[in-house]
């Protein structure tokens, strides 16, 4: 039974680091594209083009983030792992794979679309990074989303485990009612 959690915790983190990367890939390629056809009628725009390229890459960082947060900060992927641990992992694999792969895609689009129309010669940069503040939103969702899901699947393991990572979780809350009143 612990070789399927662990090879069910394993597929959920190449799913979302996989999938969070092919994410970013994907975006920022539709990006590029529009960019290198928008710079043929505005060249002078290229700053913008650059920063509205780059914005579907954070995608792949979430992705990478969540991977350190099951592994490292609530170190579910390992010799010790339980049956119920190894499907959280995959679930939030699942989760942080396709919701990245789809905020990506769609914020590209979104970001696309403002690359066209500044080429066009439209002040819309500002306007566009709103727009496309929205696809990211539920993007770092899944950040969210994976430490609240960890953190309650780290008391299904082992007991010297949990014990274990008691004082980072208790540091990580105090963190986050520090900075929570800031946003």
């Amino acid at each position: 039974m612990a070789n399927s959690a662990i090879i069910m915790a394993y597929v959920g983190v190449a799913l979302m680091v996989g999938l969070a990367g092919i994410a970013s890939a994907i975006g920022t390629a539709i990006c590029g594209q529009a960019a290198v056809g928008a710079m043929k009628k505005n060249g002078g725009a290229f700053g913008s083009y650059m920063v509205l390229s780059a914005l579907p890459g954070s995608q792949g960082l979430y992705g990478f983030v969540c991977f350190f947060m099951v592994t490292n900060l609530y170190p579910l992927v390992g010799p010790a792992i339980t049956p119920a641990q190894g499907a959280a992992v995959l679930g939030i694999g699942l989760l942080v794979g396709m919701v990245n792969l789809l905020a990506a895609v769609y914020q590209g689009k979104v970001c696309a679309s403002g690359i066209a129309a500044i080429g066009n010669g439209h002040d819309v940069m500002g306007k566009t990074l709103i727009l496309a503040a929205f696809p990211e939103l539920y993007a770092i969702l899944t950040v969210a989303a994976t430490y609240l899901i960890a953190s309650v699947a780290i008391s299904w393991g082992a007991p010297e485990v949990v014990e274990a990572v008691a004082p980072v979780a208790e540091a990580a809350a105090e963190v986050a009612a520090e900075v929570a009143p800031a946003l």
